[in-house]
């Protein structure tokens, strides 16, 4: 195995396996990579010397934290415009979201440690979750100034009530007991039994006939249930209540209300989401009302040209600068207040919907 690969593919007994292998980056994912991941995905598809796939990540840190934003901004400093890097790496990414959402194989993902951004992409489609306690899962592209992607337009709608819409606008970061509540997982397995898990994937001989069924029985005899109980379950009257309104101000204003009366949960939220950028925060609730009606197809594609046209403005890489760059944790957001943010504003970032090319669009 060539350490030096930043994704290592290897065919064991019938599995294909897909190694991040940027530990030191908590494996995130490089344009290249994508290339490379979305390449393989479709070899292994019509090969019937594999009966399933397996994604893990190398190091004991993280699956996947996200994508390699940086290159994005550093794009943006050399050349001045990263909207052609950024179309053509959403595009790949998204597509290779979409073919595992759509393998007709089982696949397998591990989601030990942290599971952020396009590692959740990399994952949510997956047939097979399993998460461990040390899961620590999150969409969290509001903290740069950017908004939910991989498919989130669409699998975020699909969650109870509106946790969607809340995890989307917040950025929290969840437990394995809420990715199971929320269906971002199916199993939760014992950190201690990981490697179980890996070496028994390895030694059973898989077939193409039976392999579902093997595969349940086995995750079956390792899993168990989560022993934490689940806050977003917890909390799921508070968040229906405050982000069922359709305007970014009216769940600033809900949440207010109860945080007055003394309700310290709705307090911390208020903080989360002042927080982030106020263009983001009603581009996103906007992404999330139109995504609610679309298939998963229409999502990525959407998505691809809000990407694209957030490159073209200044607060993702002002959110990048603060955060990764200078890490001063201090953006200064353009514009500053949501009040500023008109609906005309927010509607330009949709204006090319429905004009993707077909060569380029996913399906």
């Amino acid at each position: 195995m060539n350490q030096d690969l930043h994704v290592i593919f290897t065919v064991e007994n019938s599995v294909g396996w897909i190694t991040l292998n940027r530990p030191k980056a908590l494996n995130a994912l490089s344009y290249e990579m994508v290339l490379e991941i979305r390449e393989q995905l479709r070899i292994w598809k019509d090969n019937p010397a594999v009966a399933l796939v397996c994604i893990v990540g190398a190091g004991d840190r993280a699956l996947c934290a996200g994508a390699d934003i940086r290159a994005l901004y550093q794009e943006k400093h050399t050349s001045g415009d990263a909207r052609a890097l950024a179309r053509a790496y959403f595009s790949a990414q998204y597509e290779m979201d979409h073919i595992i959402h759509t393998y007709p194989k089982p696949c397998l993902v591990i989601m030990d440690g942290i599971v952020m951004g396009g590692g959740v992409g990399l994952s949510i489609g997956c047939s097979h979750r399993l998460v461990t306690e040390n899961t620590k899962w999150a969409m969290p592209e509001m903290n740069i100034g950017f908004f939910p992607d991989v498919g989130a337009s669409y699998f975020l709608n699909q969650m109870p009530g509106h946790v969607g819409r809340y995890l989307a606008l917040t950025s929290e970061t969840i437990t394995a007991a809420d990715t199971l509540y929320i269906g971002a997982a199916d199993l939760y397995l014992a950190a201690e039994s990981v490697k179980p898990c890996l070496e028994a994937l390895r030694a059973h001989p898989w077939q193409q006939d039976g392999v579902q069924e093997d595969l349940a029985t086995l995750l079956h005899s390792l899993s168990s249930p989560s022993p934490e109980p689940s806050l977003l379950e917890e909390h799921q009257d508070k968040i229906n209540e405050h982000f069922r309104h359709n305007c970014v101000e009216e769940i600033v204003s809900s949440l207010k209300e109860a945080s007055l009366v003394g309700c310290d949960w709705s307090a911390q939220k208020i903080g989360a989401i002042q927080q982030k950028s106020p263009t983001s925060l009603k581009v996103t609730l906007e992404q999330m009302m139109r995504g609610k009606t679309l298939p998963l197809d229409a999502c990525f594609n959407m998505e691809v040209e809000l990407g694209v046209e957030f490159m073209g403005r200044d607060d993702f890489f002002e959110g990048v600068r603060a955060t990764l760059i200078d890490k001063d944790k201090a953006p200064q957001w353009s514009p500053q207040h949501l009040k500023d943010v008109t609906s005309e504003m927010v509607a330009a970032y949709f204006q090319e919907m429905g004009h993707t090319s077909s060569s380029s669009s996913i399906s």
